[in-house]
């Protein structure tokens, strides 16, 4: 669910240190003493700097419009009371009470919302779908995303028989460790991502979580399967992590509908 290829600079991954002393203030990362995620079953812990906030405060404002008690919450909420507990909680209740289909259109409305007019038509021009193009994205996801799903790097993978580095691994992703759903990572993620790129932007992507260690790859330039072809369509809930899980159900419930 990722502001998709809009320009800023570029995130900082670790503490840094100005005239001196600690910067507390824009400083980000894992705040793990490892400096890697921490191992399935425990979250990891960030330092979430002013760019991490905003860009958190910037999608949970928009998407608060469709959760359940929307308008009381965000009318209550200043601009910068948002952080990454509230952001997930967010889209959680956007889940409540939509069909599979609706939450992904949720989320491609929140995103149109958050591109200028006309964006993904110049996106279109200035990126085809071509090798460059494809590469080009998977270095800028790296840090545009990171707020969102944490350390990630760039990867060749294969595409349609061709060897480029238009692959994305995430090491950890910090959404599906934090919301613990299967169903937020397809429903609110996965698909609707995977859509926007190659349904709006004209590029390719497709989204391959690992729910074994939640890591995920990212691959531009190669078409998604359709949803009944997808592995995650079966993939059952994580049922001692997920408040909305069904123990006695072999697929996740907000995969079924």
């Amino acid at each position: 669910m990722e502001l998709l290829s809009m320009p800023t600079a570029r995130l900082p991954t670790g503490r840094r240190h100005v005239g001196g002393g600690n910067c507390s203030i824009i400083c980000a990362g894992i705040a793990e003493p490892s400096g890697v995620p921490a191992p399935k079953g425990r979250k990891t812990e960030y330092r979430d700097g002013l760019f991490e906030k905003a860009f958190m405060s910037l999608f949970a404002r928009k998407m608060e419009k469709f959760a359940e008690g929307g308008g009381e919450g965000e009318s209550k909420r200043s601009m910068w009371g948002w952080d990454y507990e509230s952001f997930v909680d967010v889209s959680k209740r956007v889940m409540i009470g939509r069909s599979r289909k609706q939450q992904q259109q949720v989320v491609r409305e929140v995103l149109l919302s958050m591109l200028p007019p006309g964006a993904p038509a110049q996106f279109r021009k200035l990126f085809p779908p071509t090798k460059w193009a494809a590469e080009f994205n998977a270095a800028l996801t790296v840090p545009f995303f990171h707020w969102l799903v944490g350390p990630s790097e760039v990867v060749e993978v294969e595409v349609n028989g061709v060897k480029q580095r238009s692959g994305v691994h995430i090491k950890k992703c910090r959404y599906l460790e934090n919301s613990g759903c299967v169903g937020m990572c397809v429903n609110m993620c996965k698909i609707p991502t995977q859509d926007f790129f190659t349904n709006e932007f004209g590029l390719p992507l497709t989204m391959n979580p690992n729910f074994e260690d939640m890591s995920c790859d990212m691959v531009y330039g190669q078409v998604p399967p359709p949803f009944e072809e997808d592995p995650v369509c079966v993939q059952a809930c994580y049922a001692d992590m997920c408040s909305m899980a069904n123990p006695s159900s072999n697929v996740c419930p907000k995969l079924q509908n």
